[in-house]
């Protein structure tokens, strides 16, 4: 049985971070056993983020804070996405795991403007920086959100 970190204290594991091969599995076990605890603080399980594995998977998060609710491991739920959801082969969660780490809201057209406001007050350059990159340096201003 996992316990639940306290998010008003700590980051959620980095999204980098593979279970299975799923990059955003340890981090979105982490908001979601926080959710459950009532120590999430202000990051959200079940959020457009959640939603990229969520949705690659078919599977909705009240499914996986059901399986939090008992005490599932993060290989555990890794094992349930393996074996729920649209059926994905090894290479196809690769390929998705690289393509969602390289992602960039840069020049996305209903993004973009806040993706690098966010970054620059990050002291990030937004064409050089990454999803995944965002998040990590946001993470480190915990508990000062």
């Amino acid at each position: 049985m996992s316990t639940a970190k306290d998010l008003t204290k700590e980051a959620p594991t980095s999204p980098r971070v593979r279970v299975g091969g799923y990059p955003l599995l340890a981090r979105a076990t982490d908001k979601g056993r926080a959710a459950i605890a009532g120590t999430v603080g202000e990051y959200h399980f079940n959020c457009p983020l959640d939603n990229m594995l969520f949705g690659f998977k078919g599977v909705k998060g009240e499914d996986v804070k059901q399986l939090l609710e008992t005490g599932s491991t993060n290989e555990e739920i890794a094992a349930w996405l393996d074996s729920n959801g649209a059926p994905k082969s090894p290479a196809e969660v690769q390929e998705w795991a690289s393509g969602v780490e390289a992602l960039t809201f840069h020049g996305h057209p209903e993004k973009g403007d806040w993706f690098d406001g966010e970054c620059r007050a990050l002291g990030l350059d937004p064409a050089k920086t990454t999803l995944f990159d965002f998040l990590e340096a946001d993470d480190k201003t915990v508990p000062a959100k």
